[in-house]
Formats: structure tokens, C-alpha cells, sequence
């Protein structure tokens, strides 16, 4: 019988500092959250047409063989597509990481820095079991915090010109 799809398809392997890190599958409530801010932000995008959105699994290759990251939700404004290629090559101007038990440190504290590093312009973090939403604009060379969006508050940023979402519509009752 013919494979139509490979195990490679769907690799949620990501490489940080030279070393491969598996990641789990994400789980259900995981991919509810990323799919409502993902429908959010290409409503927003429609009627302003300012660049492209994407979403795990795609390699952002940050270094070749050394910072290669699978963000949960990319962003890449018109001016910076030449880094779309067969992969994303290069440092999009948004991602987010939606926070998963097993995922604190690596996405609030090293990946944070991996993205700073190579000049990420803003970075998200979503933290489901808080209800959080916090948006992490580059200053000079180092993150500061921009917007945070907690119970029934919204969040900004600053790199999607007017894109503001608000918790309900990202945590609201999902039903289970």
C-alpha cells in the first residue's frame, strides 16, 4: 500500500541550540485556543491586508541546525515575506506560544530568549490554565511587556496594526 503521508508531515520536532526537542501532540482545549485566535487575527487581516498568518507545524528556521522552532502561530507582515520560502527562514515579526503543562520553561523563558536573540519583533505568550494573555514588543535588544490580557480584559499589539482580541473570545465556554 502506497503512504500519502510520512511521519515527517506532522514533526513536531524542534531544534534549540543545536539539540532535538520532541514536543508532544497538543492537546484538545490547546488547539481550541490557538484556532480562535488564529480565526481572530485573519478576520482582522482580511479587511487590512497587512501580511500572511501561519501555524505548528512550520519550521522557523532562526539558524540553520542551531535555533530551527515550531511557534503555535506566526505572523509575517507583507514588507517581510522574502523570508517565506520552503520553510519560514528568518525572524517573523509575531509569534505565539500557547503554554502547555509541560511547556513553561521552554516557552516563557527559552524561547523567549531564542526569539529576542534573532529580533522577533513581538512575541506572544498564552497561558491557558490563567486565562493569560501577555504581548512582549522588542525594545532596543530586549523584550518588555506591551499588553496583558486577564479575566475579562483584551490585549494589543503592536505589530498588527489595530489587532485587539479580547480574553472572552479566546477562553470563552468551549463546551467540555
Amino acid at each position: 500500500m502506497e503512504t500519502l503521508i510520512s511521519d515527517k508531515d506532522f514533526d513536531l520536532t524542534e531544534i534549540i541550540d543545536g539539540v532535538e526537542v520532541m514536543g508532544p501532540s497538543p492537546f484538545g482545549r490547546h488547539q481550541d485556543i490557538s484556532m480562535r485566535i488564529v480565526d481572530i487575527i485573519l478576520y482582522h487581516l482580511r479587511k487590512n491586508r497587512t501580511g500572511n498568518l501561519y501555524f505548528s507545524p512550520l519550521d522557523v528556521i532562526l539558524e540553520e541546525g542551531v535555533q530551527v522552532l515550531q511557534p503555535d502561530i506566526i505572523f509575517i507582515r507583507n514588507e517581510n515575506m522574502g523570508i517565506f520560502q520552503d520553510y519560514i527562514r528568518g525572524a517573523p515579526d509575531m509569534v505565539c506560544e500557547i503554554v502547555s503543562k509541560g511547556s513553561v520553561t521552554k516557552d516563557t523563558v527559552t524561547k523567549k530568549k531564542i526569539y529576542e536573540k534573532f529580533g522577533v519583533a513581538e512575541y506572544w505568550i498564552v497561558i491557558p490554565e490563567l486565562e493569560t494573555i501577555e504581548v512582549f514588543t522588542l525594545e532596543g535588544n530586549a523584550y518588555e511587556v506591551f499588553s496583558i490580557a486577564e479575566g475579562g480584559g483584551v490585549v494589543k499589539s503592536r505589530v498588527i496594526d489595530g489587532l485587539e482580541i479580547a480574553n472572552k473570545d479566546v477562553f470563552g465556554d468551549f463546551g467540555f
